[in-house]
């Protein structure tokens, strides 16, 4: 596999992982579209409290250091 700077792939215990320097590569956006993908998918398996959609698009502006303004 073709080695690309800030990545690192390693293999243990039967799983493969990826290591992704964030310094490098903060403000990709398709990295950041796909990690947040991966926060939702770990959400959706979590057992927990439904919450408003206005209450999760203001904490997720928030998280993103944006001002939320309702449609």
């Amino acid at each position: 596999m073709e080695q690309i700077a800030g990545v690192k792939y390693t293999k243990s215990a039967g799983r493969r992982y990826i290591h992704i320097d964030l310094d490098m590569y903060s403000g990709n956006e398709a990295l950041e579209d796909f990690l947040d993908g991966l926060e939702i998918e770990a959400a959706m398996n979590e057992k927990g409290e439904d919450i408003p959609l206005e209450e999760f698009m203001k904490k997720e502006y928030k998280r993103r250091g944006l001002k939320y303004e309702a449609v």
